[in-house]
């Protein structure tokens, strides 16, 4: 065993036996950064008296033990022949502690040796794990890091169905003679397990209609990732208030494995409502009733008012799920919509079925529309309906519909790195059942990504395009029309208040649609944050497009209820537009 240092060693007896405690211990240590600086702090029995009483006795004692305890200390992270030297002084009251650290060359891993079945390193999944291991060769040795990624690929082998895997060797020899590491790891993976039966306790609906949820089948292989995706589709059906999914590994055999779904009912009907409030909408009140679930088939229906300044809207909506792994539904309902904007005002009633699907991790929507109202074009604030330049228009339009929506997001509630996508197309039979024919397409694309510090930081980009074809556009109503401008498009400018204009100078929207936003977040807290901003686009008939730009500065805050976001925005370079806009949402991310 090797002696303590001299300095260590030879304390002036005069101060160590002192007969009086003293109040604690300040301990600093030099010659090594972080990580090891901190992994020094916590393995000296020294720290553990700055704020206790130690005697003078106690003092030597934990004094001579340092040396040791630091040299312990660095050996994961690859120092296996450091010297440590100290300073002790008396501050008061108080002992002052100095550690002199020396880390000495590190151990390096020259070799690493990993055996794994042929079968389980077959898999991608196994072998990305395998490969964080051989990457360690040429590197300092890293005992947490070796840790983290053998317990890794053990856990990926039991995730792709391998239950009866077992680590047979697991080895690092070190050298100190030549400061090298050889690694070792054999596992014996054993038979690859497979789905038996799903069952599924304490449902409400009929036998059978839940396995429209399992994204496989009985005798698949087995896997984690599969059933995690299973306890995902369920809590999102929204009938379940408890969702618990459990392979039955204990009762496995012949390579069969049956997975019980314990569940518990939510409650069957909601009521919602609540004042609410959004400069594109102003103040209103809103009311809601779901049914969950009408009846044991898992049949869905959800009613909604909403009634503020600028929009009222009553919508209905029914849901028939259909047997199937593609989660099909047939859907149909009623919507009223009562809206008042800048410049136009509607009053339609729209009529809509269609068939939703699970479609190569999309959702998909094919379905058929009629919508039938009137409506205003070019007004400016209150003006009276008969005031000149103001279109007015009625009609009614039968078309087919088909949107594709994706999103991916790590925290529905806040999300770091995520995005969402929606493109749609519709298009009427000629003039079918309808005052006009037209095609349009669309879509809209957002996408998040945390950085910096903490992930303090959020940068946001948002697009939004359409165009549309059609033998009259007077005869299209506004909400099929393009506009810009608003919390979600230009900010800056009033809702809808963006777009082509009629001989009189009054926007009456257009057939297409080009709208960028580019916002960076910056969170002081969890909770509070501020933004900047910039907005470009415009809508357009034909070629001639030139976005109109806005830009500014906005509040975050993660309430309770949900992100509120207040911006302040204003136009750059338009001669139209001056002044500040105010701009207050409240709802998720995507």
């Amino acid at each position: 065993m090797r002696r303590i240092p001299r300095r260590l060693s030879l304390l002036p007896l005069v101060v160590l036996l002192a007969s009086p405690a003293h109040a604690g211990v300040q301990l600093a240590v030099d010659g090594v950064g972080d990580p090891l600086k901190s992994a020094v702090v916590s393995a000296a029995e020294l720290s553990q008296y700055a704020k206790r009483e130690v005697s003078d006795a106690q003092m030597r004692r934990l004094y001579e033990r340092a040396p040791a305890q630091v040299k312990t200390a660095l050996q994961p992270y690859g120092y296996y022949d450091a010297t440590v030297t100290g300073d002790l002084q008396k501050v008061g009251k108080d002992w002052r502690v100095t550690l002199h650290v020396t880390p000495g060359e590190p151990i390096k891993v020259t070799a690493v040796d990993v055996q794994l079945d042929e079968a389980a390193d077959a898999l991608a999944p196994v072998r990305r794990a395998e490969r964080a291991i051989t990457r360690m060769k040429g590197k300092t040795l890293d005992h947490g890091a070796y840790d983290a990624a053998r317990d890794a690929l053990s856990a990926q082998l039991t995730a792709n169905g391998f239950l009866d895997a077992r680590l047979v060797t697991h080895r690092v020899e070190v050298t100190r003679a030549n400061h090298s590491a050889a690694i070792k790891l054999a596992w014996q993976a054993g038979p690859r397990y497979r789905y038996g039966q799903v069952h599924f306790d304490g449902s409400q609906f009929n036998e059978g209609f839940l396995d429209r949820y399992v994204p496989f089948k009985s005798g698949d292989y087995f896997s984690q990732e599969q059933l995690l995706e299973l306890q995902q589709a369920l809590n999102g059906a929204d009938y379940f208030a408890v969702v618990n999914v459990m392979p039955d590994v204990d009762k496995a055999k012949d390579g069969v494995v049956d997975v019980t779904v314990q569940l518990a009912p939510a409650k069957r009907t909601i009521y919602t409502g609540g004042p609410f409030i959004g400069t594109d909408t102003g103040f209103g009140v809103r009311g809601g009733m779901e049914r969950r679930w009408v009846n044991r088939r898992g049949h869905k229906w959800k009613n909604e008012l909403v009634v503020a300044q600028k929009l009222k809207t009553l919508s209905t909506l029914y849901s028939i799920p259909m047997p199937g792994d593609n989660q099909r539904s047939y859907n149909a309902g009623a919507n009223f919509r009562d809206a008042d904007t800048a410049t136009s005002q509607s009053r339609t009633l729209e009529l809509v079925g269609n068939e939703t699907r699970q479609w190569h991790g999309w959702t998909r929507a094919l379905g058929v529309h009629a919508l039938s109202g009137t409506f205003t074009v070019g007004k400016r604030g209150n003006e009276p309906d008969n005031t000149p330049g103001i279109e007015h228009g009625r009609s009614t339009l039968v078309f087919g519909e088909a949107a594709l929506t994706r999103k991916k997001a790590d925290n529905p509630d806040f999300v770091g790195r995520g995005w969402s996508i929606t493109l749609a197309a519709r298009s009427t039979a000629g003039n079918l059942l309808s005052d006009a024919s037209f095609s349009q397409m669309t879509a809209d694309a957002k996408w998040i990504r945390a950085f910096g510090a903490h992930n303090r930081n959020r940068l946001i980009l948002r697009g939004s395009a359409g165009i549309t074809w059609t033998n009259d556009f007077a005869a299209l109503p506004p909400q099929l029309r393009f506009f810009a401008g608003g919390d979600r498009s230009v900010r800056g400018y009033g809702y809808q208040s963006i777009g082509p204009r009629n001989s009189d100078d009054r926007v009456i929207g257009g057939k297409n649609l080009l709208v960028a936003s580019t916002e960076v977040e910056h969170y002081f807290t969890r909770n509070w944050g501020m933004a900047a901003f910039v907005d470009a686009g415009n809508a357009f008939s034909g070629t001639d497009y030139r976005p109109t730009i806005g830009a500014g500065l906005g509040l975050r805050w993660r309430s309770p209820v949900g992100m509120i976001r207040v911006d302040l925005g204003t136009p750059i370079h338009d001669d139209r537009a001056h002044g500040i806009q105010l701009h207050l949402v409240i709802g998720p991310d995507l």
